[in-house]
């Protein structure tokens, strides 16, 4: 890849797992009636036939990453599972009191922080206690995200047991340099144990999360990183980006002095030799950022053209409604997304006072709607159209004339109803992005909010 490309597009921007990008959400926030009509009428139009999904945040870890850049909080006092997952439910059934029918839940992740710091026992209770009220639609998929230095076999037969078939590990890197700078020590063999304890249980689909760009990566921890994780054959490979954010996440991210992450062309060398070594080794390119084996239904999506992307991330269905529970969790009506208090005891104080959490909030408008889709299709199946009216929105010729630029460096093909991202440019995808973005273009933030694309 030209250094000289990557020097041009290398600048803040969203990573679109939404639209509009949560800073850019409307500064009055959204009305609670408004939120609750958006939820009923996705709920109506959806439950029977595709189900809903639920992601609940689970933000307790015992210790500090200082790569992280989730809403988490730091504790060993195990006592907190409790009162927690009560609180959880409790905001559930608020819900769930809303809808005229019992739920179908289509799909479930647990995300974090941490969500084997749970005990097993307290993560039955959750997902049981989900059940009270709802059930199981018939092609569902539930997958969780575990720390292998924490989760125990015991973990995995509960969350088997209880319907779980995808399982996601954060490796980040098996260098101890780069290990000891991040605060996140597990060795390989620990990986290793909980993987192969993993698919002796049952598991469909097992994902490792890589991160490149961290602080003392070489070509050489790289290379020993990936080694180690296609020996173990994972069914997903997640190679994220490092997003440098101290100015938002505060000391978490201070733990090292910039000067020690790898540079704009030293970084996407790391991103490219990763590529290439995946590709050598089965995996297919899924949407940004993400590897798959052929078997893996995250490629099967991508042969249906079922692939979406939400807040959970890449899916392989979609669904209208994602209700998320738990303290600074967001969900997606479609229609509108609403955002839950980030401080525990501000969510815990207003689900006890019998309020739905939500501290801010966004209506989407009819043409946030179809810029939506533009950018999903973009993300998801680099191809988007604007042939049918419904896709079609005023602006469409400024966008053209921002990305003229991208189309002459050779990265996507333009034509009179669509555009086309290239090989070349799908390291570019979200540039690509952001010329869509009318509320970014209009509203260009004075401050640098966002990590670097590239």
């Amino acid at each position: 890849m030209r250094s000289d490309l990557i020097q041009k597009y290398n600048i803040p921007g969203p990573r679109y797992t939404s639209y509009p990008t949560v800073p850019f959400w409307d500064e009055q926030g959204i009305a609670p009636g408004d939120w609750l009509a958006s939820v009923k009428r996705a709920f109506a139009e959806s439950n029977r036939e595709e189900g809903i999904s639920i992601y609940i945040h689970l933000p307790y870890c015992e210790s500090l990453c200082t790569f992280c850049a989730c809403h988490k909080h730091i504790t060993k006092r195990h006592e907190v599972e409790e009162p927690y997952i009560t609180t959880v439910l409790k905001e559930w059934q608020m819900y769930c009191d809303l809808f005229a029918e019992k739920p179908r839940i289509k799909e479930i992740h647990l995300g974090g922080g941490t969500p084997t710091f749970f005990a097993p026992g307290q993560l039955t209770r959750l997902i049981e206690g989900l059940f009270a009220t709802a059930e199981k639609a018939g092609d569902y998929s539930f997958s969780f995200e575990g720390h292998p230095n924490n989760t125990t076999e015991a973990h995995l037969q509960t969350l088997y047991d209880l319907g779980f078939r995808r399982n996601s590990f954060g490796i980040q890197d098996y260098d101890p340099v780069v290990q000891k700078a991040v605060h996140r020590i597990q060795p390989f063999e620990v990986v290793e144990k909980v993987t192969n304890a993993s698919r002796r249980i049952g598991y469909d689909s097992v994902s490792h999360d890589l991160v490149f760009g961290l602080p003392f990566q070489t070509e050489a921890s790289i290379r020993g990183t990936i080694e180690k994780t296609i020996r173990l054959q994972p069914d997903r490979i997640a190679y994220y980006s490092y997003a440098h954010v101290p100015w938002i996440k505060g000391v978490g991210q201070r733990g090292f002095d910039e000067n020690d992450l790898p540079k704009d062309s030293e970084k996407r060398y790391l991103y490219e030799l990763g590529k290439q070594l995946f590709f050598d080794n089965g995996y297919e390119e899924i949407g940004m950022d993400h590897f798959a084996l052929p078997g893996d239904s995250l490629y099967q999506a991508i042969e249906k053209g079922t692939l979406h992307r939400n807040f959970m991330g890449y899916t392989a269905e979609k669904t209208k409604l994602m209700i998320s529970l738990g303290a600074s969790s967001i969900s997606d009506s479609w229609y509108a997304f609403a955002q839950n208090e980030k401080k525990i005891e501000d969510y815990t104080r207003r689900v006890e006072a019998g309020e739905l959490p939500v501290f801010k909030g966004h209506l989407l408008t009819q043409t946030d709607l179809v810029i939506r889709q533009h950018i999903l299709n973009i993300m998801c199946h680099m191809y988007t159209s604007w042939e049918s009216p419904d896709m079609y929105f005023a602006e469409i010729g400024e966008v053209i004339q921002r990305l003229a630029e991208i189309e002459k460096d050779n990265l996507i093909e333009i034509g009179d109803t669509y555009l086309q991202v290239k090989p070349e440019g799908r390291m570019f995808v979200r540039n690509i992005c952001m010329a869509f973005d009318l509320r970014l273009i209009g509203n260009k933030p004075a401050t640098r909010i966002f990590s670097m694309t590239i």
